[in-house]
């Protein structure tokens, strides 16, 4: 069955200033592999809508999303922390962005000839918590599409998978205390938001890696934990925050994975899937920002995932 492939003109016009590494150019560099590849002639294309404000306060405090709103400039530039901004075009993106995965959720749940959604969006969202934007992410993206299928599908179990280089605290921070989602995440440690390596939440399964770590120990990290704490969880539908910085070209972090360890693990999510949830993934980009070795990762991922 085709991949639905969901993205918006609109998250290209987020611009962060030149010197920013979470770049337009990261949507791109995915488009242009999808078409050099020949993938892109595979997936069905759809457009990603605005998230609405209900949407969001699942996940948010409706006071930041008020916030959010209300700090969105009209021109020049707004900085929301150290290292994320917003310009006139911002909010827009964002709302798109968690839309994505909104739609997602309801093209799998409702559509019988898709089983699996990438959502090519920006910002990304792993990093934003209920009340705080951070690490370059705004809203909480995949927390918006998994608490969204939990409303409204009324399912009783799900899973987030996580192998972004940075821990998804934002994600944590939200489901922490909602054992219907297990939170699975591998991640450089000690290294940026420096958090996640002390959790001790029998549905959260965090697993730091050493800097310098390569796919030998990435492999045994699925292996070893998640993949015994999803066979115990049985999601309903299976949740991926698909970051691609831990690849070794990418010299924002320093692990050591390749294109074949992102098709290994989105193989053994897809195999989980097959077994738990007829196949329902919604993955959504986070992080990635060396832009050869993103497209070629995501083409490595959706291949996969096919």
């Amino acid at each position: 069955m085709p991949i639905a492939l969901i993205s918006h003109p609109e998250c290209l016009l987020h611009d962060m200033g030149q010197w920013h590494p979470e770049s337009p150019a990261r949507l791109h560099a995915i488009a242009d592999q999808l078409i050099a590849s020949g993938l892109d002639m595979s997936l069905r294309h759809y457009d990603a809508p605005l998230a609405d404000r209900d949407q969001l306060c699942r996940v948010h405090k409706p006071a930041y999303v008020d916030e959010v709103f209300a700090q969105a400039p009209q021109q020049g530039v707004r900085m929301l922390d150290m290292d994320t901004s917003m310009n006139p075009h911002s909010l827009k993106a964002a709302l798109r962005a968690a839309g994505a995965g909104v739609l997602a959720v309801e093209l799998l749940m409702q559509a019988e000839d898709i089983s699996a959604a990438f959502c090519s969006v920006r910002p990304p969202g792993h990093h934003a918590e209920r009340a705080r934007a951070m690490g370059f992410c705004i809203f909480n993206n995949i927390a918006v599409a998994a608490a969204h299928a939990l409303s409204q599908f009324s399912l009783e179990r799900i899973a987030i998978v996580d192998f972004d280089v940075h821990h998804g605290n934002g994600t944590e921070d939200i489901f922490q205390h909602d054992p219907r989602v297990l939170f699975c995440s591998t991640f450089q440690h000690p290294f940026y938001p420096y958090c996640g390596a002390d959790t001790h939440n029998p549905h959260i399964v965090n697993v730091p890696l050493a800097a310098g770590s390569n796919g030998t120990q990435f492999r045994a990290a699925v292996t070893e934990h998640w993949l015994p704490a999803l066979a115990k969880h049985q999601p309903q539908m299976l949740f991926v925050s698909a970051g691609f910085d831990a690849h070794r070209e990418d010299e924002m972090a320093g692990l050591d994975l390749v294109e074949d360890d992102y098709a290994w693990v989105t193989a053994r999510i897809h195999e989980v899937g097959e077994e738990c949830c007829h196949g329902r993934i919604v993955s959504m980009l986070e992080g990635g920002y060396a832009l050869s070795a993103l497209g070629r990762s995501v083409i490595a991922h959706i291949k996969a995932l096919l």
